[in-house]
């Protein structure tokens, strides 16, 4: 995981912040290129989305900014010959940090609302594939995600995802 920084403009006016710009991410996409942009608004506090991955040949980096509001986004590395391999990884996203978490291929995603009416922008590096989609549930025990808030909503999707197999450590994404 990487964590992206922008450097917002002010003045009496307000502010300018550039969200994302192909030439001062190159390090970090490579030859990848944005081929869709999400937006999500989430109202209560404590909800969760997630976790969800795409899985090979699908799979996808993510680069994703909180635009209102506040959340706890989270990574859980499910890249089976990473040296961080089923651990997690989570970020305070707001407008007012200016922060961006970046994702790579193979790792899982959600994130738990903090404050009513947060909002999230995703960049995606491929397109969502439904026949790829994965998802691991938010509180499985072999993963330990501290989720800050007691859990207000989550979908019956996300509810129902497996839990990782001890034997096998879960989905391969």
């Amino acid at each position: 995981m990487l964590v992206v920084t922008s450097n917002p403009h002010t003045d009496p006016r307000g502010s300018f912040a550039r969200l994302f710009c192909q030439r001062e991410l190159a390090y970090v996409l490579g030859e990848r290129r944005i081929v869709q942009i999400n937006h999500s608004r989430t109202t209560a506090a404590g909800a969760i989305r997630g976790l969800h991955f795409q899985r090979p040949p699908h799979a996808e980096m993510k680069l994703v900014r909180c635009l209102r509001g506040r959340v706890w986004d989270v990574a859980v590395d499910l890249r089976r010959d990473s040296p961080t391999f089923l651990r997690w990884h989570a970020e305070e996203l707001t407008p007012q940090y200016q922060r961006m978490l970046v994702l790579p291929e193979g790792c899982a995603h959600g994130f738990q609302v903090l404050e009513p009416d947060s909002e999230l922008l995703y960049l995606h590096t491929a397109y969502y594939t439904p026949a790829a989609e994965g998802g691991i549930r938010y509180d499985d025990p072999r993963i330990g995600i501290h989720w800050p808030l007691p859990v207000t909503d989550i979908s019956p999707r996300d509810k129902s995802h497996p839990l990782l197999d001890s034997d096998h450590c879960g989905p391969a994404p």
